[in-house]
């Protein structure tokens, strides 16, 4: 069992975050917050897919000004991610933002994070000190023989100890970088230094195969040692498929269950079906199911059923068709054609 970090309980909208609460699961829109129907539309994609928190860029007033009609038409709790001008966070606050995102490597003096602080803790709002390995400030940047992740932490610590002197103690923490090394290391120090709840994740990781990689063993290696409380896999593609890639590290690690597991064989010689079509066939009809389930697709009876008996439900080839077995016993024989359709059909009466 993981032992995880017991951190500060926070609170964003209706979810708890920290301490004792489940690892949340958070994406972000890609869509221009300004178009309010097309933003809305993707927030409900994420919500079906299992999103659990969403942020959304707030880089204009008219992008504040649209959270209020895009927060009247979602279920989950929304974060602003403010850049550059700390009004615009006082602006995304007053229009119904649950919290905010602030990067400090360019949201200004100190002034500015006051200004902020003063209208958060009026509607009790939680800040995110978002700390990025390419955007932190001059005064870390330049300091000779220190590695990024040090200048990372320095600066997340730096600014803590701002609010806290605003008497401000509602925060969240990220310290991210592309390097998944980098990520690591500077999460790590800073999870030494304080006790505030964790948004992790590896931050311009790339796309699809290659971003998954990186997010997978940063976060595979943190979430490992304790270290997280919401997890974002930051890709370019789809947010739904970065929901589906952190619930498939959470579960991986025994952290989350939630949604379909498929566990297939990677096919050789042996192969008597076309696995790997209907594996994806699975997934994709599947995609959006919610309830806990472990689904097998073997090849041959090598791999199944037998080496899958810790499934729910599953299918093993053979000549000509295959086997349909729960929990490694078999409950029928079919034709090839047959086998799909008729896994397809014992998924949906185990799953809502």
């Amino acid at each position: 069992m993981i032992q995880r970090k017991l951190t500060k309980t926070i609170t964003i909208g209706n979810r708890q975050v920290g301490g004792q609460a489940p690892i949340l699961v958070q994406s972000m829109t890609k869509t221009n917050t300004c178009q309010i129907e097309e933003t809305i539309s993707q927030i409900k994609e994420l919500e079906a897919a299992g999103c659990e928190l969403v942020r959304v860029a707030v880089p204009n007033k008219d992008a504040a000004r649209a959270l209020a009609e895009i927060k009247k038409a979602i279920q989950i709790p929304l974060i602003a991610d403010i850049h550059f001008d700390y009004r615009l966070g006082i602006m995304a606050i007053e229009h119904g933002a649950d919290a905010l995102r602030l990067n400090p490597g360019n949201i200004g003096s100190e002034r500015s994070w006051e200004a902020v602080v003063v209208t958060a803790r009026e509607r009790n709002i939680p800040i995110r000190v978002g700390v990025n390995a390419g955007s932190i400030e001059k005064e870390f940047a330049h300091r000779d023989g220190t590695d990024t992740a040090e200048m990372m932490v320095e600066s997340a610590l730096k600014n803590i100890a701002l609010l806290e002197r605003l008497n401000f103690y509602e925060l969240k923490l990220s310290l991210k970088a592309s390097d998944p090394w980098t990520t690591i290391q500077a999460y790590r120090l800073i999870a030494q230094r304080v006790d505030y709840p964790l948004h992790i994740g590896v931050t311009e990781a790339g796309p699809l195969f290659s971003g998954l990689i990186k997010s997978s063993v940063a976060l595979g290696i943190l979430l490992a040692e304790g270290i997280g409380d919401t997890i974002r896999v930051s890709l370019s593609a789809s947010p739904v498929k970065e929901v589906k890639a952190a619930y498939g590290i959470l579960r991986a690690l025994g952290l989350r269950e939630k949604g379909i597991e498929i566990i297939s064989c990677p096919t050789c010689s042996r192969c008597q079906i076309d696995v790997m079509t209907m594996a994806e066939r699975i997934e994709e009809a599947l995609g959006q199911a919610q309830t806990p389930l472990k689904v097998a697709i073997m090849g041959c009876e090598v791999n199944g059923p037998g080496e899958a008996r810790e499934a729910d439900i599953g299918i093993a080839g053979g000549r000509g068709g295959g086997l349909l077995f729960r929990h490694g016993q078999v409950i029928a024989k079919l034709s090839e054609d047959e086998l799909y359709p008729a896994l397809l059909s014992e998924i949906k009466k185990l799953t809502n």
